[in-house]
């Protein structure tokens, strides 16, 4: 490992700023996507095509929340593996990740060439 893919304790203190700021994001987006996933009510006296517009909007929402649920049990493990000493650590074949790439995605757990071949 080179001297720039090193996780100084500098670079832990900045990476782990990052995570616990993505953490923040994302949780305030999957609250100001709660109502919008709600399945649309059949009930509500609407039009056919309104209430088309608002099932696919209601389905875009809940793909939206999915995605962000999984970013965000992603970021819940990097913090985890930093608690445990073992962040910066492929989760498959348990190399150091690299700096740059933990840079731009914090929270990644695969290092590139594991990444590439998923």
């Amino acid at each position: 490992m080179s001297d720039d893919d090193e996780l100084t304790a500098d670079r832990l203190v900045a990476l782990t700023l990052a995570l616990e700021q993505r953490r923040t994001e994302l949780q305030r987006a999957l609250e100001a996507t709660r109502d919008d996933s709600r399945p649309v009510e059949l009930e509500l006296s609407i039009g056919r095509l309104t209430r088309m517009d608002a099932m696919q909007q209601q389905q875009m929402a809940a793909a939206l929340r999915q995605r962000l649920e999984t970013q965000l049990a992603q970021v819940q493990r990097a913090l985890g593996k930093l608690v445990e000493g073992s962040y910066g650590q492929c989760a498959s074949c348990e190399e150091p990740i690299g700096m740059a790439r933990l840079l731009v995605k914090p929270e990644a757990p695969f290092c590139v060439p594991c990444q590439a071949s998923r």
